[in-house]
């Protein structure tokens, strides 16, 4: 099955998410609230995850390994991440929108980032870890990336505590619109 990607980015770049409902219908979602990354100095990490940063335990890729980072992140007791939604960030990868920003411990994959790079908007799908503190790695190291490439912003869509300690905050919905028609103005690389 082949999914309309231009239709898909298009309700991405108007503020919208894809999802997957407990029976695993795909839906278009938008919340009146969205939790952002801050990408200048309110982006704050322990001080015990600068230790593993500076151990160089773990090293930095991006598309290495696109379909783990994309398993790893829907391998979950209860995902909204179903086949369909599987299927279409492959094709989203395909066409160079959608992206994983992995961590590596030697050979092994020990965490990573799935999101979508519209413009100077990068929109965080998920991320998942198999080795502690992997996914927390990727985070630091892709806002240092983020930044680098003067993007807009890091929308990781819902608040969670985890997100929270790394200095993540919520802007309502008018906000929103205004960092992504910025961002939309953009044309920002990852690699």
């Amino acid at each position: 099955m082949k999914f309309d990607i231009s239709a898909i980015i298009e309700g991405y770049a108007q503020g919208y998410f894809l999802m997957a409902d407990e029976t695993n219908t795909l839906g278009w979602y938008a919340s009146r609230d969205r939790t952002l990354i801050p990408l200048d100095k309110q982006f704050r990490y322990p001080k015990s995850l600068r230790r593993v940063l500076n151990s160089e335990r773990f090293t930095v890729a991006i598309n290495r390994d696109f379909k783990a980072v994309v398993a790893g992140c829907a391998d979950r007791e209860t995902t909204w991440i179903s086949q369909d939604l599987q299927q279409i960030y492959w094709e989203l990868y395909q066409c160079g929108w959608a992206y994983s920003f992995e961590t590596w411990q030697g050979e092994e994959l020990a965490g990573g980032i799935l999101g979508l790079v519209i413009g100077g908007a990068f929109i965080g799908e998920s991320m998942f870890y198999r080795i502690p503190e992997g996914s927390k790695v990727a985070l630091v190291k892709l806002v240092e990336r983020l930044r680098s490439h003067s993007f807009v912003f890091f929308d990781a869509q819902m608040m969670n505590p985890h997100l929270e300690r790394f200095g993540a905050y919520t802007v309502n919905e008018k906000q929103y619109q205004a960092l992504l028609n910025q961002a939309l103005q953009r044309r920002c690389f990852l690699e």
